[in-house]
């Protein structure tokens, strides 16, 4: 009787037990989210915590940038460009100006070359020392490296603002060159900027790529492989942290970057962590152009003599630069009058975006704010 029980009871154990079911559903991340850095929505498809689908929304943040340029002058668009990519402001005023001198074919004067390049590079820094600090932030450590990034930043500020009396958007570069001379201060500043930063990057290199945690957070997490990021036409620092080595200002070089020595930092695999790790390389490189640059600025004047009125002739042109985000390009139909016909912004973010759908796949909730963070997009120049 016993043997009976016994053997009934292990029958019972045995039976298939009921298929456990899940239910997809979905959840807006943002558009109001710290982390998203901007109004971008994504609509994220969810297995329990896993993202099973992923689709951002655009829109929020639209100024209709390119109908604007098409009633205003060619100068009166400068400042349109700041609100472009607000983070990389000057290196926008950089690329739309040198678009439309070489529709003009208008050669400016080297000193204005000089100071365009040092000022471009000090804004590439300050990018990516936000982008570096508020990534880091994102994964919840707001204390020590968000700070630090912010105190060397503010120092680029504070040189700006003597340079061009503005810290976000700086109306500086013209058509010819800039507004306004360098201060009679400003290669001293510049320099004492220099030997303050250098010390400081061996700080972030023990701060962050010595923590576990962030490590763990970031390493194997959102891999873009070098086909994909070509296949959506991913550029600059995403692009180079996929195994990438292009970069405009060596493969298509304008202004006097030839006359500079620099390399392009360049990491194979392609998740989180290189994407931030690339951006810390880049801060060197930078700091070695504006080191070659700030002793041999040369006398002369800072702007092209230029007509008060300009009306480039008739034509077309595309010039494309390297932004702190990767190609920026400007593509220009003139008719002859003092506005453009038609003007076309290639901005990086809007191609560097497209990819989350395919990288977030997988992963868990936590992770798509460590992916997107990466990214390092600007809602401004996405939605233009």
């Amino acid at each position: 009787m016993d043997l009976q029980i016994h053997t009934e009871n292990l029958g019972t154990q045995n039976k298939p037990q009921a298929a456990f079911e899940t239910e997809d559903f979905e959840v807006s991340f943002g558009p109001q989210h710290p982390s998203t850095h901007g109004v971008l929505r994504l609509q994220l498809t969810l297995d329990g915590e896993v993202v099973i689908g992923c689709v951002p929304h655009i829109g929020y943040l639209h100024r209709d940038f390119e109908k604007i340029c098409e009633n205003r002058t060619y100068t009166q668009i400068i400042p349109y460009t700041d609100r472009l990519d607000y983070l990389g402001a000057m290196n926008n005023n950089f690329g739309y100006c040198m678009a439309i001198e070489k529709l003009m074919g208008l050669a400016i004067p080297e000193r204005a070359d000089y100071i365009r390049v040092i000022i471009a590079e000090l804004n590439r820094i300050a990018s990516h020392l936000l982008a570096v600090g508020t990534f880091v932030q994102d994964l919840g450590a707001f204390g020590t490296p968000l700070l630090y990034c912010f105190r060397e930043r503010e120092k680029i500020l504070d040189i700006f603002e003597s340079t061009c009396g503005s810290r976000l958007t700086y109306n500086y570069y013209r058509i010819g060159g800039v507004s306004a001379d360098i201060p009679a201060d400003f290669q001293k500043k510049v320099k004492e900027f220099i030997d303050y930063f250098k010390p400081k990057l061996k700080e972030y290199e023990d701060l962050m790529p010595l923590n576990a945690i962030l490590l763990v957070r970031t390493k194997g997490i959102g891999i873009l492989s070098k086909e994909k990021a070509l296949a959506y036409a991913v550029t600059g620092p995403n692009l180079r942290a996929s195994g990438v080595k292009f970069d405009l200002r060596k493969e298509e070089p304008y202004s006097i970057y030839p006359r500079f020595e620099f390399d392009i930092p360049v990491i194979t695999t392609g998740d989180t962590w290189d994407r931030l790790r690339i951006r810390m390389d880049e801060l060197y490189q930078s700091l070695r152009i504006i080191e070659q640059a700030i002793d041999n600025i040369p006398q002369g004047e800072h702007i092209a003599k230029v007509p008060k009125i300009l009306k480039p002739p008739a034509g077309e042109i595309y010039f494309r630069s390297e932004s702190p985000r990767g190609e920026l390009g400007f593509y220009v139909i003139s008719d002859g009058s003092t506005k453009p016909y038609r003007l076309k912004c290639r901005a990086p973010s809007f191609c560097n975006l497209a990819v989350i759908s395919d990288l977030v796949k997988g992963v868990k909730v936590a992770d798509v704010i460590a992916i997107l963070g990466s990214l390092d997009v600007v809602l401004g120049e996405i939605d233009r």
